[in-house]
This record gives structure tokens, C-alpha cells and sequence, in this order.
């Protein structure tokens, strides 16, 4: 009888397994320099620092002055809801300490503590020009 509760067979039903002996170990070959070693790398996309208009979601220039306007939507760039330290949580809805609230958020205002929201986004655009095919193929399309 055995000992096990199932009687199935385990690991440990087999003796302790031997590795087969191995002969002496090859010497390197020798490699060409011109040749890869590692497998290729992927072409990871780049990042890039963007600076968008909350409104309407348009890149605009990261210096904003006074004045700025969005140039699609034609909303006021220098104002709260605009603002790296913008935060509906916080007090006054700024991370700065300022001593009074300002209101509205999306007007434009004169605040000292104002940064533009900057957002760090992939870039997923090409800049690899349309090959000839590519662009034979689109033109079959157009009207």
C-alpha cells in the first residue's frame, strides 16, 4: 500500500533524475562587427511638451502673454482655467497660496503665480514623406 493519499504518480515516485554528461564547452565564434548582435529596436515613439487650449483642445504656443487668445476658439489663454496650479480641490481653486479667489476662471486675469498647463503627449504624427504608391492609391479617391 502506499503512502500517498491518492495513489497517483508524482515527482517523487522517480529517482533523483541525472543530467546527461556534456562534452567540453565549444570556443566562441568569432563575430562579425558589421553584423547585429541584439535584435532590432522598435521605433518608439517620441515625446513632446504641449501646451492646449482647454476649451476647444488646439496646441497654442506655450508663451502666453497677457493678451493671448486661443486661435480657433478665440478663448482667453492667460486665465485660471488655463493654469498649471488650477485645481478644483484646492483652496480658492489654486495649489498656490493667493489671498483672495479669483473669478470667473475662464476670464482673462492678471495674476502673478499664472504657468501655462504644460502636458507631455506622444507624437504619433510621421514625418516620413508619402511614398509614390501611397499617394497613387489616395488619388485614386479623390473627387
Amino acid at each position: 500500500m502506499s503512502d500517498r493519499k491518492y495513489r497517483q504518480r508524482g515527482y517523487q515516485d522517480d529517482g533523483p533524475r541525472e543530467r546527461p554528461a556534456q562534452g567540453p564547452k565549444k570556443p566562441p565564434e568569432p563575430r562579425d562587427p558589421r553584423m547585429p548582435r541584439d535584435p532590432r529596436v522598435p521605433n518608439m515613439p517620441g515625446f513632446r511638451d504641449v501646451f492646449r487650449c482647454t476649451r476647444c483642445g488646439s496646441v497654442e504656443q506655450v508663451a502666453v502673454g497677457l493678451l493671448s487668445t486661443c486661435s480657433k476658439c478665440n478663448v482667453d489663454l492667460h486665465a485660471c482655467c488655463q493654469c498649471a496650479y488650477f485645481d478644483g480641490g484646492a483652496t480658492f481653486e489654486c495649489m498656490q497660496a493667493i489671498p483672495a479667489r479669483i473669478s470667473p476662471k475662464d476670464a482673462r486675469n492678471t495674476c502673478t503665480f499664472y504657468s501655462p498647463r504644460v502636458k507631455v503627449e506622444r507624437e504619433t504624427g510621421s514625418s516620413v514623406p508619402v511614398s509614390g504608391a501611397k499617394k497613387a492609391f489616395d488619388d485614386l479617391f479623390k473627387f
